[in-house]
């Protein structure tokens, strides 16, 4: 169409006549085409067009608002993170506190046990060690009257008469074999 006019113009100018250089029957049909193509291309093509990239800004948008709730969570729980591993830190602090207060007290208290059943065990060994010596005297005492006997017996023996030196033997014999 357009070619057309442009040819009929061209062959008017060449002509010579005013008709045919202004065709206004071409340019009203052109003209109304055009907008028709227009409003064609606006209901079909530029609306449609628009409702997805108002969607698309739409999406994008949301997307950049739920990053940024994302990022304003996340700092939020780093405090709150930060927050309990600094309570926790206190926390663990004041165990290893308790902890060695603990252990300080034990310690004295073991130590005081350790001095008590040591100070119990050496009196305990002085009195065995007393026992003990006693014992030990109160052998030497029968051995040395024992021994004091036997000697008498000796001295005694001399003076005896045989006789009377049999029946003391067989009596020491006796009380020897009983005391066994």
């Amino acid at each position: 169409m357009l070619t057309n006019s442009l040819n009929s113009l061209v062959l008017g100018a060449a002509e010579g006549t005013h008709d045919a250089f202004l065709n206004t029957g071409d340019i009203v049909f052109q003209l109304l085409m055009f907008l028709i193509l227009l409003a064609l291309l606006k209901k079909y093509a530029w609306g449609p067009l628009m409702g997805i990239m108002k969607q698309r800004e739409e999406h994008i948008a949301g997307e950049i608002d739920a990053a940024e709730q994302s990022r304003k969570e996340a700092s939020k729980n780093l405090e709150e993170q930060r927050e309990l591993l600094k309570q926790a830190r206190l926390e663990a602090q004041s165990l290893i506190e308790n902890a060695k207060k603990q252990g300080d007290i034990q310690r004295d208290e073991i130590i005081a046990l350790a001095r008590t059943e040591s100070d119990r065990i050496k009196e305990s060994a002085k009195a065995e060690i007393e026992r003990e010596k006693d014992q030990a005297v109160e052998a030497i005492r029968e051995q040395l009257a024992s021994i004091s006997v036997m000697i008498a017996s000796k001295v005694i023996e001399k003076e005896l008469s045989v006789a009377d030196q049999e029946k003391l033997v067989n009596d020491y014999i006796k009380e020897a074999g009983e005391g066994r």
